[in-house]
């Protein structure tokens, strides 16, 4: 409750539910909320890090080291840890991998930012020193990263294959980083500027399970993973005119309840003919249009499947609305919402072919307008395959960038290393105690060099010793290669990352960081403290965890 004396009586101006925490206790609290964050995904990290069973309150069990599923799939309550969470989810979004590197350094740089707010220097000092190392760190990864020629296959393949290395994808990386080229090949256009543009709304990737990883495909077009609704349909249709419908094959319902009376036979028999008459007139506007084959995306009345299937009409039902977007542009067709006005320009070309192992339609289109194409991604088991298409997903998104923003990096620590040798460079020439916060994102970004050697089983203060002490040589490409243990070059041996993914990791976790040191207040209508409150304090890791039942919930899972 919160109170002002006026001439000895004191003002109540919040609830008495209300909690307020101030000062020194908020900042610890809210350091130690996201920290706590950060350091459930921290163990992830790199080629040889763990995976995380996540299981929720419905008893789905997940299985992955993808840092963003991981942070989405937990039940986070506390307001601070979700600030961390949301830098997950922003770098997933612009640039679809690197959520655990962004996440463990945003942990990092609050890590160092308390032991500064401990020597007194004001959190607006430390606010300032990260924004101008920030922008610093972002500018020197432009001026290390490496130009990418889009016919360099082996360069795209391997920033692909860094992504997937150490996820359940790894072992059959070569093929599946050969599969993705091919796809973004595909789908790839040049801009009028030279720069490479691509659509990855073009590239659908589906999951199947029973199979081997080694055994996923790349198809031209889509994948349909249902069956014909009527057993004497065809199943192949080569030339095939498709429709792409949003209307139910079905009797048209009344907006309101109706009953009808039935006096006698006569009168139901006209009433069920009049019903046939309805689907019948509707399949008939369909095959009139020259549609061989029809993908709803609602339901087919058994009656107008038997007429579909009497027109020698390949139908199928209930399509996921995904499934006919797709369609769309790989037959180059319009969804047709109103029969009425279907023409023959609504329908696309192509080829309908079904595989009865898989139990797929396999549609390619074959028009000026189609293209597409589809990533098959088999596995033996459900987790497996869920894991197989979250890497590829990300794989496929960094691979993309690498193309479209033309620019890539040594992996495996040694950009971070580089970045913080010329930070620390940089903070020389800081005037105030700025230059101290500039100096602790430097030390920041050398977590992860560090976190990969300590995943790796190595020894993280030799290894980043080893390295600091090659860059200061000049080489600023030597890398961990945990594979080895080595310090190499990590570029020549095939370890590369997509430099937008950087620079945005860089943007969110200092961008985050600064927002939780810039909050000196909590002001809360329900209540801050937890059980361990009493022991630990108000701002301590009791208080710190307090809204985060989720993740102690999770038992052993971190």
């Amino acid at each position: 409750m919160a109170e002002r004396r006026m001439q000895g009586q004191p003002m109540i101006i919040m609830g008495d539910d209300a909690q307020r925490m101030k000062d020194k206790d908020a900042q610890e609290h809210n350091i130690s909320a996201a920290r706590a964050v950060a350091d459930s995904v921290r163990t992830t990290l790199g080629p040889k890090g763990m995976d995380k069973m996540l299981v929720s309150s419905m008893g789905d069990v997940t299985v992955t080291n993808d840092g963003v599923t991981i942070l989405q799939e937990m039940d986070i309550d506390d307001p601070t840890a979700e600030m961390i969470v949301e830098v997950a989810e922003t770098q997933e979004d612009e640039a679809g991998d690197g959520t655990t590197t962004a996440v463990a350094v945003a942990g990092e740089l609050l890590k160092e930012a308390e032991e500064l707010l401990d020597q007194d220097i004001h959190a607006t000092a430390v606010i300032k020193g990260y924004n101008m190392a920030a922008e610093r760190a972002r500018a020197e990864v432009d001026e290390v990263a490496i130009s990418v020629d889009p016919d360099d296959e082996d360069l795209v393949r391997s920033v692909a294959e860094t992504s997937m290395t150490g996820k359940g994808t790894e072992l059959d990386k070569e093929l599946l980083s050969d599969l993705l080229y091919r796809a973004l090949q595909t789908v790839a256009i040049e801009a009028e500027d030279g720069s490479t543009v691509v659509d990855l709304n073009d590239v659908e990737i589906e999951t199947q399970t029973g199979r081997q990883i080694g055994e996923s495909e790349l198809l031209s077009g889509a994948v349909v993973d249902k069956d014909p609704v009527h057993d004497n349909m065809p199943t192949e249709v080569e030339d095939a005119s498709v429709l792409l419908l949003n209307e139910a094959i079905e009797v048209e319902e009344t907006e309101t309840d109706t009953t009808v009376s039935v006096d006698n036979p006569d009168q139901l028999q006209q009433f069920l003919e009049k019903e046939e008459a309805q689907l019948q007139e509707k399949v008939d506007q369909i095959a009139e249009v020259g549609a061989d084959v029809v993908f709803c995306q609602k339901g087919i009345d058994d009656m107008a499947q038997h007429f579909l299937a009497k027109e020698g009409i390949l139908a199928v039902r209930r399509t996921r609305k995904s499934d006919i977007e797709f369609l769309q542009d790989v037959l180059g067709a319009s969804i047709v919402t109103d029969l009425d006005s279907v023409t023959a320009a609504d329908l696309g070309s192509g080829s309908v072919t079904r595989d009865e192992t898989d139990e797929m339609f396999y549609v390619e289109g074959s028009g000026d307008g189609a293209h597409g194409v589809t990533l098959l991604l088999r596995g033996a088991t459900d987790h497996v395959v869920d894991e197989v298409e979250r890497s590829v997903t990300d794989a496929l998104d960094v691979a993309s960038q690498a193309l479209t923003d033309g620019r890539v990096l040594p992996g495996g620590g040694a950009i971070e290393v580089e970045l913080a040798d010329r930070v620390r460079n940089f903070a020389d020439g800081v005037e105030g105690r700025e230059a101290l916060a500039v100096e602790a994102f430097a030390d920041a970004l050398e977590l992860v060099p560090r976190v990969l050697a300590s995943n790796a089983g190595l020894d993280s203060i030799d290894t980043l010793v080893e390295m600091r002490a090659a860059h200061e040589g000049g080489d600023q490409r030597a890398g961990l290669n945990v594979f080895t243990g080595d310090i190499e070059d990590t570029f020549e041996a095939g370890i590369v990352e997509p430099a937008h993914s950087k620079e945005q990791a860089l943007s969110s976790a200092s961008e985050a960081a600064n927002l939780v040191l810039k909050i000196d207040d909590i002001i809360s209508a329900g209540d801050l403290s937890t059980e361990g409150e009493e022991d630990e304090g108000a701002g301590g890791m009791g208080g710190g965890m307090g809204g985060m039942g989720g993740m102690g919930g999770m038992g052993g899972a971190m």
